[in-house]
């Protein structure tokens, strides 16, 4: 049987501390799993649901955008995908009682965690001006509302319009194609935090901003580097795909600050021996510093340069441009600067050069370790540098693999969310629809609150997310947030974001990916895209948590109705009324998405086209891919700092806090820890177990600070430290950004430590 949700926060004053553990998955994976979903759906809806996730004829688990085979398990699932699955599908709810008994002042003072552990929202909440708590509103009084604020902007422009990646691509293109109607690209998004260094280098240097592998390249690799990724944690069904590359006789190298279980050992709980024997997957542990990996990449691109044979010169050759600039840079890549900048050895780079050039097909891999810095889209460019020399795009068991986080961030961006869109998109929507859509940027993520702080946004429509929670220097994010007339959350569950509001605030509860969708010609499905660039349907297989809800496309077809009124020729009613409809237009929008319809009917699915892989075409600005030589940067931290990372624990998903363990770190019962090297704390004179503030240091002079953290000896890399977000995003400077693609930079904080 479900229980109830927690009535008060749990108390996390002393977390427990014991060892690192070294493998991944197993029996305490399975048994975690249950006792989730038995916590939130009992065991009967348990059985049902699960059984229907990733499923050819199920639902895309809510959770990461990792793709499935052709060939599904009967538990096609993870453990945090089970969490993310129990979390949506959970028997609890938030009705307006609710929210009676709760003013907007205990909301705010709650965690988290305790938000999240409520349950679904019911029906549409409303805070008025002024109001001390959410009151219930009727659908068609708050899409008034939401009229109301955004007709009497000074201009369009003074709106934004953000998407979480849970959002499907029928509702993110009826988002962007609504935004774009009523006049402006203010169109931030969740990939603005994450991947946007990866989209601005893999544009730049192969004419594409997605990855070029498909999971079957996976397991044809030789060689696979996992680098700033935490596969066991954040994406736990890429150890299978790992798994079966080792069967294969694949070598895997991992390049992080911290080790984690999962690229040590998996035990795979499909199997028996895998689960209790498991498999080595790493063959190569290098514990880079943090920021260290654009010198470590260079490094090895001079020895692969001044190697002979070792380049694919015929490829070169034919398919790339600026060789001759990487080689002059590259050549100046010195061996002693190297070493300083990423804390390695001589011979673990020379054993990592020895296994890049014994392997004739490498995968590179990489998430939010490589692209939340000042030079994320430098060491990009650099990691695609070196499978550029070797030949290893465009063709099988080779190439570049950024893994995204959200089920659907990649489709969102596909569907055109986007705030610096291309002009041959705009024109194509403006040829279907006879719109004319802005052609001028629109805002980013950071830009958003900028303009929401100096005054220059006034409206922020959330779909979907954890605004607050996801964004960097959270005291100035939610000042900035508190200036705006309206503040909308299209949302499944509470979260940080629906206390930090507006003068007047809306909550738009929505269905969840497990949920059936019924509109007026039936019932419905939507699409997504995954890390791989793999189109397929979801279908949930649920009854809604509430009557009351509304379906992401049928919540932005009425607002469009509502806002742009009898003068929009756009036919919102018939999309709410059959999704068909909005897949023929994007089919005629979208390169790629052509007969749509039919081919999303496909069990399996469709792959979109990719020119770098399918034809070693690369449509860049030279018509070839580009070879890049970017000045080599790493941090400098001053003496007696360190330099922290921020990043999830084992119970989390981006912001959704399942649960306050991070069991293969060791830690239980709390979230304010910081990971620290046990020789920097000694020099620092941090014990085990005391108590500290964290305070990080920007050149703007603020003082940001994080107050009470457990220090934890842990086998960090030297001079890195690492702590929880959101907990820590209160140290992350709202103007820290990377370059070219404006990125947070939450992996280089640079913090000091004073007495909690």
């Amino acid at each position: 049987m479900a229980t109830k949700p927690p009535t008060g926060d749990p108390v996390q004053d002393a977390p427990q501390v014991t060892p690192p553990k070294h493998a991944a998955a197993g029996l305490p994976a399975i048994g975690h799993t249950l006792r989730i979903a038995q916590q939130q759906m009992g065991l009967a809806r348990t059985a049902r649901t699960l059984l229907k996730v990733n499923q050819k004829d199920g639902f895309d688990c809510p959770g990461c955008a990792w793709p499935e085979g052709d060939k599904r398990h009967t538990a096609e699932f993870c453990e945090n995908g089970a969490k993310a699955v129990a979390e949506e599908a959970t028997l609890r709810r938030v009705t307006p009682e609710f929210f009676a008994a709760h003013p907007l002042a205990d909301l705010a003072g709650r965690s988290g965690y305790w938000l999240g552990q409520q349950g679904r929202i019911t029906q549409p909440m409303y805070l008025p001006e002024g109001g001390d708590r959410y009151e219930a509103v009727s659908w068609d009084r708050a899409f008034a509302i939401i009229a109301e604020e955004l007709t009497a902007l000074g201009s369009p422009d003074e709106a934004l319009f953000y998407t979480s990646g849970r959002t499907s691509n029928e509702a993110a293109f009826l988002f962007q194609l609504f935004a774009r109607e009523f006049g402006t690209n203010n169109l931030p998004d969740c990939s603005n935090m994450c991947h946007e260094s990866s989209g601005s280098a893999l544009t730049e240097t192969i004419g594409i901003g997605k990855g070029s592998v498909s999971l079957e390249d996976l397991h044809q690799a030789e060689l696979i580097i996992v680098a700033g990724q935490n596969p066991g944690t954040n994406h736990p069904r890429m150890l299978s795909a790992l798994e079966q590359a080792k069967a294969a006789g694949a070598k895997i190298i991992s390049v992080n600050p911290l080790p984690e279980a999962g690229l040590e050992r998996f035990k795979n709980p499909q199997t028996p021996l895998g689960m209790l024997r498991g498999t080595a997957l790493c063959d190569l542990f290098l514990q880079i510093r943090i920021g260290g990996d654009q010198a470590l990449f260079r490094l090895l691109n001079k020895l692969v340069i001044e190697t002979e044979g070792a380049t694919d010169e015929a490829f070169i050759r034919e398919h790339t441009h600026g060789y001759e600039d990487l080689a002059a840079a590259a050549k100046e890549a010195d061996w002693e600067e190297t070493l300083t900048a990423t804390g390695l050895t001589r011979p673990e780079i020379e054993r990592a050069l020895a296994m890049i050039l014994a392997s004739k097909r490498t995968i590179v891999c990489w998430a939010m370790g490589l692209t939340q810095h000042k030079h994320s889209v430098a060491t990009i460019r650099e990691v695609v540098n070196l499978l550029l020399l070797r030949g290893d795009i465009g063709r099988p068991g080779a190439g570049v693999c950024p893994v995204r986080g959200h089920s659907n961030v990649q489709g969102d961006r596909t569907m055109g969310i986007f705030e610096r869109p291309a002009p041959a998109f705009l024109d194509a929507l403006d040829k279907e629809f006879g719109i004319t859509s802005p052609r001028g940027h629109g805002y980013d993520v950071v830009r958003s609150i900028q303009a929401m702080r100096d005054g220059h946004a006034k409206v922020l429509f959330a779909m979907g997310g954890n605004f607050v929670g996801a964004t960097p220097d959270t005291d100035v994010t939610e000042a900035a947030i508190r200036r705006t007339s309206l503040t909308v959350h299209v949302s499944t569950k509470l979260n940080r974001s629906h206390a930090v509001t507006g003068r007047r605030a809306l909550i738009l509860p929505t269905l969840g990916r497990t949920d059936k969708d019924v509109q007026a010609t039936g019932r419905q499905f939507v699409t997504v895209e995954d890390s791989m660039g793999m189109v397929h349907a979801s279908r949930g297989n649920l009854a809604p948590a509430s009557p009351h809800l509304l379906s992401e496309p049928a919540i932005v077809a009425r607002m469009a109705r509502a806002v742009l009124g009898p003068a929009s020729t756009t036919p919102w009613e018939e999309f709410e009324r059959d999704y068909a409809t909005i897949r023929d237009r994007i089919s005629r929008v979208v390169p790629g998405f052509e007969d749509f319809n039919a081919r999303a009917a496909r069990p399996e699915g469709f792959r979109l086209p990719h020119a770098p892989r399918d034809e070693r075409r690369f449509p860049t600005r030279t018509g070839k891919a580009n070879f890049t030589a970017a000045p080599v940067e790493y941090p400098r931290v001053p003496q007696g700092r360190l330099l922290l990372q921020t990043l999830r624990s084992h119970d989390q998903y981006n912001t959704t806090i399942y649960g306050l363990d991070d069991r293969y770190r060791g830690i239980t019962g709390g979230r304010r820890v910081v990971m620290v090297n046990p020789a920097d704390a000694a020099e620092l004179g941090l014990a085990d177990g005391s108590y500290t503030d964290l305070v990080s240091e920007w050149k703007d002079g603020v003082e940001r600070r994080a107050p009470g953290f457990r220090v934890v000896h842990y086998p960090t890399a030297r001079g890195c430290a690492a702590a929880y977000y959101p907990e820590t995003n209160v140290l992350v400077p709202l103007d820290s950004t990377a370059d070219t693609s404006n990125t947070p930079a939450s992996k280089s904080v640079v913090v000091r430590f004073e007495p909690a």
